[in-house]
């Protein structure tokens, strides 16, 4: 995938776990959340699974919200917010 294509699967990913979890973030930080949980749920995703995710699509995006989700819970879980 190129640069602008993980920048917009990133950017809807945590937008989409940040609404999910009820967080207001900015746009850079939707994509930064977005493009780290991609790395966090495509890491469990392989836990679980022999094939890599790969490409464009809904399945990765849906890879990539579990992945924000998870680091978005972490982060709270840290500053110690409920």
């Amino acid at each position: 995938m190129g640069i602008i294509a993980w920048i917009i699967l990133g950017g809807l990913a945590g937008w989409i776990a940040s609404l999910i979890l009820g967080e207001r973030e900015g746009i850079l930080a939707y994509i930064v959340t977005g493009i780290i949980g991609a790395f966090i749920g495509g890491f469990v995703y392989a836990q679980f699974r022999h094939h890599p995710v790969t490409g464009f699509n809904l399945h990765s995006l849906a890879v990539a919200v579990v992945g924000s989700l998870i680091l978005i819970l972490i982060v709270r879980a840290v500053r110690g917010r409920k």
